[in-house]
């Protein structure tokens, strides 16, 4: 039996994008065919004296829905109009109509000054929630005002379109305070609920969303 000789310069082995190399139906060759992980560009939404920024499932071009299992939410800079509120967030289940899905969540935090004191790490049981409908602080302490102060993190939500389980979520996120303090917050939770999520809201606990940006992308 003849053996043939693959050219190498007859094979394509770049994958587009979010797709990885593998043979073709046939097997007589390769291709770009194979799904791959990455992250998918959805939503960016910008504040600017903004009272909330809300991701709606079918709303402005805003996928949340079963097309991911996974979605995450890039919080960059966001600055407040007040000092010294938290900054929230919430969760629907009926296309934003109704923020207040029931959660339980579990909060710690670490801080530190910028004059090299206060050096803590600490269960932070004023910012969980048990059974609770109300909004969930992403920075555990009030973010400051000051021109050069913000908060940046992520939000991570697992499967929220499941009718089966519950919706776990993760927050990091670090911000300045008005006091001059770096804090570190960590937050996760599960929304309490079987219905589909199909809309995230944040907010700040008084005044506007002054600028920054939040980022939404579908993780394949």
């Amino acid at each position: 039996m003849a053996l043939n000789k693959l050219k190498f310069n007859s094979l394509n082995v770049t994958p587009t994008a979010g797709k990885a190399v593998g043979f073709n139906s046939s097997a007589n060759g390769l291709e770009a065919t194979l799904e791959g992980g990455s992250m998918r560009f959805i939503k960016k939404l910008t504040a600017s004296s903004s009272a909330n920024l809300s991701f709606v499932n079918g709303s402005s071009d805003v996928v949340l829905d079963n097309t991911y299992k996974e979605y995450l939410f890039i919080i960059n800079n966001i600055h407040p109009q007040n000092d010294g509120g938290y900054f929230y967030v919430n969760f629907s289940a009926d296309t934003g109509s109704n923020y207040n899905v029931t959660k339980t969540t579990s909060t710690f935090k670490a801080r530190h000054g910028e004059d090299d004191s206060g050096g803590a790490l600490s269960y932070v049981s004023g910012t969980d929630l048990a059974q609770g409908t109300g909004n969930q602080p992403i920075a555990l302490d009030g973010v400051g005002n000051a021109n050069d102060e913000s908060t940046s993190g992520y939000l991570h939500l697992f499967n929220p379109s499941s009718t089966t389980f519950i919706k776990h979520f993760i927050i990091a996120s670090n911000a300045d305070i008005g006091n001059a303090n770096c804090v570190t917050s960590f937050v996760a939770g599960y929304c309490n609920t079987t219905s589909a999520i199909d809309a995230v809201q944040f907010v700040q606990q008084s005044g506007n969303l002054d600028a920054g940006t939040i980022t939404l992308y579908g993780i394949n």
